[in-house]
Formats: structure tokens, sequence, C-alpha cells
């Protein structure tokens, strides 16, 4: 009876492996599942806000980019202009008098524009009004515009509005997908914290599991000592256990204060209670193959989308040096109508017709071939970039289908070290049987203590390689494989 109570006891206190682990102050304790400490850090961490913030300036640089072709209407003036002071004022014989003015010179202008990206000209139209007033003679005379238009065509340059439409709204677009890859990144991060955390305490829980079991068959040993049937060096290697039991219980709690640290720090978890995770599953039923995530990738990642940019941006660099390069005009017209009088409706009452057309020349005569250089340097790049971009294509197709690889590969590793945990288990129950009936040296129940506790630490190694390799597949791919939809944020 004595033994088979005995051999009760150890089997109670070797805590088999749950879902979780159970920590004793449960009321001060916050438990945390993988998924919650994924969306806490998407929340409230540091890297969220800043992807926010990225993601809010990147959508204004877009909306000041679509203003830019929007019609442009502009107030301005000088209200009031006046002014009081002695001006020079020649004199018939040559000489200079120096004669008091005050005078009030206002005036007030509305400006529209419009910018045409299929020709990179400009149309404007302006209305304008002048008032002088001169205080020493009492005398008032307006001048204005009632309205001119005109027409501002750039001839054989550079088009940077027409190249701006093209690229721009492949910048903001690879915007948006850069912001979900940050969400992301941050999983992918999140999760090496969280898995750090998780076997910081299954290390701890381990330890004092272990010191625990050592000290009830050192116990048990110290008894079969005094009735001889054990040496004192068998009594010597279980206090020597015992020693290391209770340096690996600090260790492993030293550990679990950093990891906790590291976790809130990142996670952005505050408050005071003690974090106690949850053991994940792995995910069931999701089948990943590498054309699939490719199709995806291709599809959702802001890489792919710089890949068109890249190739378009090093097409308008040569177009802008082509452009540069050689004869530049520009033709400028108006076309209005302009009066003047003591009255302000006489400025509207009968105005007289302005026109103007001029085209402005730059040749250039001698350049010592800068601008041939220029070209030739531009389509270099050109290429250049095309055989770089071909490059990160293949890196990026090479990356997707050895992640896709490595997940298969984790799914089936973790299955074994799962039955590999459950046979250690097993084993160390039944060998801290036998020792207790004597049938087991101390030998061997050292073996079997150090295999239950290795298997136990291979499947949370297991765990989080599958974890992290499934996060970094939804990071490749921007799509959500549990539920088989595309991944957004808003």
């Amino acid at each position: 009876m004595k033994i088979s109570f005995t051999t009760l006891m150890i089997m109670y206190c070797f805590n088999v492996w749950g879902s979780s682990i159970e920590l004793k102050n449960a009321a001060d304790t916050l438990k945390l599942t993988l998924n919650e400490v994924v969306e806490k850090a998407k929340s409230n961490s540091i890297a969220a806000k800043q992807a926010i913030t990225v993601k809010e300036t990147k959508y204004w640089e877009w909306r000041t980019f679509k203003s830019n072709y929007q019609p442009q209407l502009a107030l301005s003036g000088i209200l009031p202009g006046y002014n009081k002071t002695y001006s020079q004022v020649l004199q018939p014989n040559g000489t200079v008098a120096f004669q008091p003015i005050r005078n009030d010179n206002s005036s007030l202008t509305l400006d529209f524009s419009q910018s045409l990206a299929a020709t990179g000209g400009t149309i404007y139209g302006t209305t304008q009004l002048q008032r002088f007033t001169d205080f020493d003679r009492d005398n008032v005379l307006y001048n204005g515009t009632p309205y001119g238009i005109g027409y501002i065509q750039p001839l054989l340059q550079f088009n940077s509005l027409k190249w701006d439409k093209k690229i721009a709204p492949l910048k903001y677009n690879e915007s948006k997908q850069a912001y979900i890859e940050s969400q992301e990144q941050i999983s992918v991060t999140v999760t090496g914290y969280f898995f750090d955390l998780l076997l910081a305490q299954v290390n701890l829980h381990i330890a004092e599991t272990n010191y625990t079991n050592t000290g009830n068959i050192l116990t048990i040993a110290n008894t079969k000592f005094e009735l001889g049937k054990i040496s004192k060096n068998e009594i010597l290697q279980l206090q020597l256990e015992q020693v290391n039991a209770k340096k690996a219980v600090g260790t492993a709690k030293r550990d679990m204060e950093i990891a906790t640290l590291n976790l809130r720090s990142y996670a952005g978890i505050e408050g005071d209670d003690r974090i106690v995770l949850t053991m994940p599953e792995a995910v069931k039923r999701v089948e990943v193959t590498s054309e699939r995530v490719l199709t995806e990738a291709f599809e959702n990642r802001s890489d792919a989308i710089a890949f068109v940019r890249r190739i378009a941006e090093a097409k308008r660099d040569v177009a802008k040096a082509k452009g540069e390069n050689g004869l530049i005009a520009t033709l400028k017209a108006n076309l209005g109508f302009s009066s003047a009088g003591s009255n302000i409706l006489d400025v509207y009452r009968s105005p007289k017709s302005q026109q103007s057309v001029e085209l402005q020349l730059a040749i250039p005569v001698l350049d010592w071939g800068r601008s041939k250089s220029r070209t030739k340097t531009a389509e270099a790049n050109q290429q250049f970039t095309i055989y770089e971009v071909e490059q990160d294509k293949q890196t990026f197709k090479q990356q997707i289908v050895t992640q896709v690889t490595l997940f298969n590969m984790m799914k089936e590793q973790l299955a074994l070290t799962a039955q590999a945990d459950r046979i250690a288990s097993e084993k160390y129950q039944i060998a801290s049987e036998r020792y207790v009936l004597g049938n087991l040296s101390i030998t061997d129940l050292s073996i079997a203590f150090q295999e239950s506790d290795r298997a136990k630490r291979d499947y949370v190694a297991s765990l989080r390689d599958f974890w992290g390799a499934y996060y970094q597949l939804r990071y490749l791919s921007l799509y959500d494989f549990e539920k088989n939809e595309k991944i957004t944020y808003k």
C-alpha cells in the first residue's frame, strides 16, 4: 500500500500537457490566445500606429496629386496700397525737385487655370480691377481687365503631367497594399514574441514540475537507502538533480519576465496582470500550393505593383532626358478686353480688345554631346531597371515557392513532434513508477527525464515554426487561407 500510494503521488505531481498553461493566481492573470495577441498588436502597437500614419500620409499625397488636375481659382490683390512720401521729379531745365505725393493704388485680381495632362499645356483666365486715388489732387482713376483668357503650350518638351498621371496611381495602390503588408508583418513579428513567452512559460512549468518530482523521488530514495536497497551514489545523483532543477526554476522565471516585458512592449499590452498564453493548435484543413500563392501574391503584393511602377519610371526618365535636350519652345497666346476711366463703370463699358501671341525658343548650338549623353544614360538606366526587375521577380517567386514548401513540411513536422511528446511523457511516467518499484536505475530515469523535457520543448518549437511559416505565407500573398479570401483592412 505504501508503494501504491507513492506511485499515485508521483503520477499526480507529473502534469500532463494540455492545450494551455494554468497558473495559480487565476484572478490576477490575463489569458491570451495567439489570435488575441496578434489582434492586440495590430490595434495597439507602435508599429501599427506608424503604419496608419504612413497610410494617411500617402492618402494626402494622392489627394494633392489629384488636385493638380483640377481647375484652380485664386484671388489676389493689394488692399489698400496707400503711399505717402516724397518722389524725385525731373524738371524741364534738367534739375530735380522732390515733390510730396499721397495716393492709394489698390488692385484685385481673380485668376483661373486648368492644366491639360494630354498636351502638358495650361488654359488660364483672369479678371482684374485697379483703383488709383490721388489725394493731393482729389482725383480717382480706374483701370481693369473685365476678362481675359489664354493658353500656354510647351512644344517638344517633357510632359510631366502625362507621366505623373500614369505613375501616381501605381504609387498610391502600392501604398495601400504596403499598409496591409505592414499589418501582416506585425503578425509575423508578434508571433515570435508570443512563442518566446510561451516557451519561457513552458520551461518554467517543466522546471517546477521536475523540481517537485525530483524532491518526491529523493524522499523515496532516502527511505530505500536506509533499507540498504540503493547506494549513496544514487542519493548524491538525485540531490544534484534537485539542485539543478531549482537552478532551472530560477533561470526560467528570469527568462519569463524578460519575454513578458518584450511582448507587452511590442503588442502594447498595458496593465500589471500576469500574462498566461494558451497553447495554439495547428490550422486544420489548410491546403496551400505554390501556384495559388504565386497567383495571389502577384495580384495583391505591393512588390508586384512596384515592378510595373519601376519600369514606368525608367521610361519616364528617358522621355524626360529626350524632352529636355535640343529645341525647347513654348507657345503663349491670350485674348481679352481692357479699359480705363474715372468711373468704375467705364472699365466695363465698351472695353477695348487686347491680344498677344508669342513663341519662345531655346536652341542649344554647342553642348559638346551633353544632350546625347543624358539620353544615353537614361536609356542605359532603363535597361538596367528592366534586368533588375526581372531578377527581383525571380527572387520573389523563389521566396514564395520556398515558403510554401517549408509550410507544408512544418505541418508534417508538427504532427511528428506531437506524437514524440506523447510518447516521451508516457515513457517518463513509466520510468518514474519503475524506479519507485526498484526495477530501473537512476541513470535510466535521468535519461527518460531529459527526453521528456526535450520532447516538450521540441513541440513548442514546432508550433513556433508552423505559425511563423503560416503568417509569413499570409504576408507574402496577402491572402487568408483559412477564410479563402483576400486580406483587407479599413
